[in-house]
C-alpha cells in the first residue's frame, strides 16, 4: 500500500471509531467492515485499532474533564464523588473478571458472521423492547445511582464481550431496563467507558508490543485527531439527540446491519471472524 492509501485508511477508520464507538451500534462490527473492504486489516490494522479506541477514550475524558476531575480531587469530601468512583469500581468489575477467564475463547467460539449478525439485530429488538415498555424511572441522573444499578449494568457491560453487541449498547439499554434516565444511562455509560477501555487498551498493547513500529507514528497520527475530534461530536451529539428522541433508530440501524452481516458474509465479501 502506498503512503497516501493508508492516510486514507488511517482517516476512515478513525472516523468509523469515533462516530461508533460510544454509539449502542458496535464499533467493533464497524471496524471490522471497513477494514475489510478497505483491505487493512492486517496485523498493522489490529494494532492501528489499538491506537485510535485510546484516542477515543481521551475524547470522553475531555468532554467530563470538570466532572472527573471534581470527583477525583473531591472523593474523600463528598459523597457524590465518592459514590460515582465505587459504582464505576464495581460496574467495572464483572468485564474485568469474565473478560480475563473467557476472552480467549470467545474470540476463539465467536466470532462468526452468524453471532455477529445474531447480536446486532437481537441487540435491535431489545432496543425496541426497553423503549416501547413503561420506562419506570428509579435514577434520573448518575448521582442517583445505587452500588446495586451499577452492578446490573457492569453485568450487562459484561455481555459486549459477544462480538456486535456493542459496548455502549448493551449498558445504556441495560441501564433503561434497570430504571435508569436515558440520560443517566448515557452518561454513566461514557463514563464506565474510560476504566473499561483503558484496561484493554493497555493489555492491548502489551500484547502486541513488538507490532508497534516508530514508521507509523503518521499513521497513529491521522486517525488518533480524526478519532478524537468524530468521538467527541458523537458523545456530544448522542446527549443533544437523546434529550428530544429516544434510542428507536439506533434498533432498525442495527437490525439493518446484522442483514447486511449476514449478506456480506454469505456473498464472500467480509471475513467477520476477527482473527
Amino acid at each position: 500500500m502506498s503512503e497516501a492509501y493508508l492516510l486514507l485508511c488511517a482517516l476512515i477508520l478513525g472516523l468509523v471509531e469515533g462516530l461508533t464507538e460510544f454509539l449502542p451500534v458496535s464499533s467493533t462490527g464497524h471496524l471490522i467492515l471497513a477494514g475489510q473492504l478497505l483491505g487493512f486489516n492486517d496485523e498493522k490494522g489490529k494494532v492501528f485499532e489499538i491506537v485510535i479506541q485510546f484516542a477515543a477514550i481521551l475524547a470522553v475524558v475531555w468532554e467530563y474533564r470538570a466532572r472527573l476531575f471534581h470527583a477525583l480531587f473531591n472523593i474523600t469530601k463528598e459523597e457524590a464523588s465518592k459514590r460515582l468512583a465505587i459504582n464505576l469500581i464495581i460496574a467495572f468489575l464483572p468485564s474485568a473478571i469474565l473478560g480475563f477467564l473467557f476472552l480467549k475463547q470467545i474470540k476463539a467460539h465467536l466470532f462468526n458472521p452468524f453471532v455477529v449478525a445474531s447480536a446486532f439485530i437481537i441487540g435491535g429488538l431489545l432496543i425496541l423492547w426497553a423503549e416501547r415498555r413503561e420506562h419506570i424511572i428509579k435514577a434520573d441522573t448518575i448521582d442517583d445511582m445505587t452500588w446495586k444499578d451499577a452492578l446490573k449494568v457492569g453485568f450487562a457491560q459484561a455481555l459486549a464481550m459477544i462480538p456486535g453487541t456493542s459496548r455502549s449498547g448493551a449498558t445504556i439499554i441495560g441501564g433503561l431496563f434497570f430504571g435508569l434516565s436515558r440520560l443517566a444511562a448515557a452518561e454513566f455509560s461514557f463514563f464506565l467507558a474510560i476504566p473499561t477501555m483503558f484496561a484493554a487498551t493497555l493489555y492491548d498493547v502489551y500484547k502486541h508490543r513488538d507490532l508497534f513500529n516508530p514508521n507509523d507514528v503518521n499513521l497513529f497520527a491521522v486517525g488518533s485527531v480524526v478519532s478524537f475530534l468524530s468521538a467527541f461530536l458523537a458523545v456530544r451529539g448522542l446527549i443533544r439527540f437523546i434529550s428530544r428522541h429516544d434510542f428507536t433508530v439506533f434498533a432498525w440501524y442495527r437490525i439493518a446491519f446484522g442483514l447486511l452481516v449476514l449478506g456480506s458474509a454469505q456473498l464472500g465479501w467480509v471475513d467477520w471472524r476477527g482473527d
